[in-house]
């Protein structure tokens, strides 16, 4: 018995230990990938982040293969989420090398696929999600309310404005982005009103706006608590 414990603290000691070295080794992969892109590179500099990229994609391709042969359903894993998004973290690699068309080498951008990697080892990122799962009729009945005071705020801002600014408000489909700019409070100032009506209506746009952040907040907010309580009582 006592055996068995030690055994079983050792497995999970070395699964944790993996679990840091697959996040590090995300992490500076992405890095990486990111210092590739600075202009005036040496050959040298070039040369070792490609040595680092062919290790780190080994180690990814390795992480793939044990994942497929020791999943009970290996099918269900290859084509789930995270076996896709395993998959994704390696593949572009192997897709690009060695080709001579500079027009394939784009595949290789879906290599920022690695940081999606994260989620398996995050129990905040988890919980998050399940956060998520708990509010999704509330947000996506809150997603179709936005969209309506979207619309109906290109509405009112069209017919406020369009006779003073045909250029710039010259349709319902171009007030869209006004009020898209507007609801979310951000204003890039591109588009704005100029009469009199048209600025006390923004002024309810903008109360309106304010709502529309804070209620999906406060949403998911609630629902990270109860997903942290449900956590510790499994504990």
């Amino acid at each position: 018995m006592e055996l068995r414990v030690i055994t079983w603290i050792k497995g999970f000691e070395i699964k944790k230990a993996w679990a840091v070295f697959i996040q590090c080794l995300i992490v500076a992969s992405l890095i990486s990938f990111s210092i590739g892109t600075l202009p005036d590179l040496t050959q040298g500099q070039k040369d070792a982040l490609h040595l680092f990229e062919v290790f780190t994609v080994l180690v990814f391709t390795l992480e793939y293969v044990l994942r497929v042969y020791f999943s009970e359903n290996r099918l269900g894993f290859i084509f789930s989420f995270y076996g896709l998004v395993d998959l994704m973290a390696f593949l572009p690699f192997y897709i690009a090398s060695g080709l001579d068309l500079r027009a394939l080498r784009v595949v290789r951008l879906f290599q920022v696929f690695r940081v999606l990697k994260l989620l398996r080892y995050s129990k905040a990122i988890a919980r998050f999600g399940c956060a998520f799962r708990m509010v999704k009729e509330e947000l996506v009945l809150f997603g179709v309310t936005a969209l309506i005071l979207l619309y109906l705020s290109a509405v009112g801002i069209y017919y406020f404005e369009n006779a003073v600014q045909p250029e710039q408000f010259k349709s319902i489909f171009h007030s869209l982005w006004w009020a898209v700019t507007t609801l979310t409070t951000v204003g890039y100032g591109d588009m704005y009103p100029v009469t009199v009506g048209g600025r006390i209506f923004t002024f309810f746009v903008l109360l309106t706006g304010l709502g529309v952040v804070a209620i999906p907040t406060g949403l998911v907010a609630s629902a990270l608590s109860k997903a942290r309580l449900e956590e510790m009582d499994d504990e």
